[in-house]
């Protein structure tokens, strides 16, 4: 199988991610973290600082579970924001 590239706003997305995922993990430490989330510490550790930029559904999930952060959280903290319109 072969996987196609990932652009630059897949990369942006993942280091987004990454840095959610370490404010909301704050003093906890890694390893808790992905023992909780059924995950290994380096799993985490590659998704914390972007080497996993699109890591599986699943996954991302069981972080939001073991962090305490909503989907919706997580969603709009990776979703690119689109430049507004000011009426004029």
């Amino acid at each position: 199988m072969v996987r196609v590239p990932l652009t630059p706003a897949d990369r942006r997305r993942g280091e987004r991610l990454g840095a959610l995922l370490r404010e909301a993990r704050a003093e906890r430490s890694l390893g808790d973290v992905a023992a909780a989330a059924g995950i290994s510490a380096e799993t985490l550790r590659k998704i914390e600082t972007g080497r996993i930029p699109t890591p599986a559904f699943f996954t991302v999930s069981a972080l939001a579970t073991a962090l305490d952060l909503s989907l919706d959280r997580l969603v709009e903290a990776t979703t690119p924001r689109l430049p507004t319109r000011e009426a004029g």
